[in-house]
């Protein structure tokens, strides 16, 4: 008898936190809807509750803010970074393994929002400071993920520059790519490396 409450414990359990994700991942989708079609401004909590289905009073179990919504989008972001240096080779050069990280990261994650939405926060005060404390993010996730990669020490300094430099190209990378055409982003990846290599070789 007990094995079998347990089991429907376990069961509620399950379903609350599938409902709780699905309420999460809508109020998240409705609200990036909301902001590309009208702007992050524009938009109020309230109309992201109602296009959600849920009361600004549940909204707020979710996510405390707009800001949060929008920045839930790219949670995962350091995550896919560090999986992605670790599905390269060990010995590999540190540069051509960020590079080629992140050009396998551009190939496998390609969202048809991802260039509408990069521009939203570009052009979006609030939401600019926040993008800035995210590369942060990813620059210390990176060198971590470098350096057990090579198995080297947290403080080893060429993971560090490394990741120091390859996050720069990277916002490089994303301005140009929000004032192109239909470039994709890792063409501007390919040749900003190409870039540094090229200046990591001149002499002093």
């Amino acid at each position: 008898m007990q094995d079998v409450q347990e089991k429907i414990s376990f069961g509620s359990a399950g379903l609350r936190e599938r409902k709780r994700a699905e309420t999460h991942a809508r109020i998240q989708s409705e609200a990036i809807s909301l902001f590309l079609r009208q702007g992050f401004e524009a938009t109020t909590l309230d109309e992201i509750a109602g296009a959600a289905g849920v009361s600004r009073r549940s909204l707020f179990h979710y996510f405390e803010s707009k800001e949060e919504i929008v920045f839930s989008t790219k949670a995962d972001f350091p995550d896919l970074v560090a999986a992605a240096i670790e599905g390269r080779p060990a010995d590999e050069p540190l540069l051509l393994m960020v590079e080629n990280a992140f050009l396998d990261m551009a190939r496998d994650h390609r969202d048809p929002q991802a260039r509408a939405l990069a521009r939203l926060i570009k052009d979006t005060p609030a939401l600019a400071a926040g993008d800035q404390a995210k590369y942060e993010k990813v620059e210390r996730v990176l060198a971590a993920a470098l350096c057990r990669r090579k198995g080297l020490p947290e403080t080893d300094l060429a993971c560090r520059v490394a990741a120091s430099a390859a996050i720069g190209i990277l916002k490089l990378s994303t301005e140009a790519w929000l004032t192109s055409g239909d470039e994709a982003p890792e063409v501007f990846g390919r040749a900003a490396f190409a870039t540094l290599r090229e200046v990591a070789g001149q002499k002093a």
